[in-house]
């Protein structure tokens, strides 16, 4: 909203009331906002300075929540679709498709990235405020059950990841459940975005794998520039993939996540063109690792093994021959990584959608009297996901598939809201979406619906794919 950086200004509860009219001897300064106020003052004092040491300096403390989102949604069930995708259908069409998806989430993410620095609120808290209360409490329990069913999936992918090493499924899943315990300890945002961030970038992992296949180079290029046709033309199969991909890299948490992540750590309008910066790098990691993952797995399409049931053990154990015991053991890791990462940043989103909704404290700075609700919906809603991994004989690959599916079917209406916000004026001022913004904004509305209709027309009309794929 174009508002002058001060002092006050720096505190997100003291701003919010302020904007909303409140008597300055109303408002009670937290210490949320005091811890919030502390970190803005490290960014003021170094936005002062000159040379390319301040200005490393002042992105690094800027950075996180975007990187944090891209990476995050290389969750479990993404590094299992892309690892299904490299093992069934090969490389040549599915990369340059994949490097299509992130450009796609980055031009939604940077929508989210302009309004949570232009009004320092969260996407459900706006909901509720420019759209009423069914709407906020709708999106918010939409959020949460789409969350808690990817939060099983990830759960699963650690108890298979860390099966490669003879580890038991109760112990991997109660094992990972205190590690994103613990992550809440420090009760500082701050501290919190970078531990999640040093571990997220662990995703990375996926690219000395790729690496130990051997690939052709020539042939990676070929496909990134080419664009080959679908292996066996548009089959259920080959639909169920490409919605697989295109919801591992797109799905309604990443709004609610950035937008809040961005409140929560208190980024201003000055802040926008860093978090742009912060928001095209994480794509750029998170779209390395994927397609790495995509090459990794691509020798067992090309030795026609089958993997169509496979799970993370399962594809770790196939890919021995190709990347050996060294290569085998990074991917397991990398999928345990994958479910870890995702499950801290989704139960977050949820707990920042439930506290903006409930209008409940909720902030990663709160210690946990305070924040109580917050920490408790994050927690309990990981824990109710871990416990049904549980449940033996789950169908791994078809569930993660399926899951993504359902954030592919489900981003549409929750893009539409978005845009509707930041194409108010009232709430955006000066940084209301320009046309070129919008036209990329309706060119992945309308790619997600095509996607979506391509799926119904696979399970209502299987037959009616062979048209489409001129068959």
């Amino acid at each position: 909203m174009g508002e002058k950086e001060t002092a006050p200004n720096l505190q997100k509860g003291f701003l919010y009331k302020v904007l909303n009219g409140w008597s300055t001897t109303d408002i009670v300064v937290t210490h949320e906002d005091i811890d919030r106020a502390h970190d803005r003052e490290r960014v003021l004092t170094t936005r002062v300075q000159r040379g390319i040491w301040s200005r490393s300096r002042l992105l690094w403390l800027l950075i996180g929540p975007g990187i944090l989102v891209m990476l995050g949604e290389n969750d479990g069930p993404s590094m299992l679709s892309y690892a299904a995708t490299g093992a069934r259908f090969g490389i040549g069409f599915f990369l340059p498709f994949v490097v299509l998806t992130f450009l796609m989430a980055c031009v939604v993410q940077e929508m989210t990235v302009r309004l949570g620095a232009a009004t320092h609120r969260g996407h459900a808290e706006l909901i509720f405020d420019r759209f009423g209360p069914f709407w906020g409490w709708f999106s918010m329990i939409d959020l949460m059950v789409g969350n808690f069913l990817t939060l099983v999936t990830e759960f699963i992918a650690i108890r298979a990841g860390l099966g490669f090493f003879g580890i038991p499924p109760c112990l991997a899943v109660l094992g990972a459940w205190l590690i994103l315990f613990a992550a809440l300890m420090a009760h500082r945002y701050w501290t919190w975005e970078r531990v999640t961030l040093a571990a997220a970038m662990f995703n990375l992992i996926f690219v000395p794998v790729a690496l130990l296949s051997h690939p052709h180079w020539g042939t990676i290029g070929h496909a990134l520039f080419t664009w080959k046709p679908l292996p066996g033309g548009v089959t259920p199969d080959t639909v169920l993939i490409l919605l697989a991909d295109i919801g591992a890299t797109v799905t309604p948490w990443m709004l609610f996540f950035q937008q809040s992540a961005i409140a929560d750590k208190g980024l201003t309008t000055h802040d926008i063109r860093f978090g742009r910066v912060d928001t095209v790098l994480g794509a750029t990691f998170a779209a390395l690792a994927a397609l790495a993952t995509i090459v990794a797995t691509a020798p067992l399409f090309a030795h026609g093994m089958s993997a169509a049931n496979f799970e993370a053990a399962e594809f770790a154990q196939a890919l021995r021959p190709f990347v050996g015991s060294l290569g085998s053991t990074l991917f397991a890791l990398g999928m345990f990584e994958a479910g870890m990462v995702a499950a801290i940043t989704i139960s977050t989103s949820s707990a920042y959608a439930f506290g903006e909704v409930a209008r409940r404290p909720h902030s990663l700075n709160l210690p946990f009297r305070q924040g109580k609700s917050f920490y408790l919906v994050l927690l309990l809603e990981a824990a109710a996901a871990a416990a049904l991994v549980l449940i033996p004989g789950i169908p791994l690959v078809y569930i993660v598939l399926v899951v993504n599916v359902i954030a592919v079917l489900a981003m549409p209406p929750a893009l539409l809201f978005l845009y509707m916000l930041v194409n108010d004026r009232e709430l955006m001022g000066e940084l209301v979406s320009p046309l070129w913004a919008n036209i990329l904004a309706l060119g992945v509305v309308i790619v997600l619906i095509a996607a979506g209709v391509l799926f119904g027309a696979s399970v209502i009309a299987p037959h009616a794919l062979a048209f489409l794929g001129g068959t």
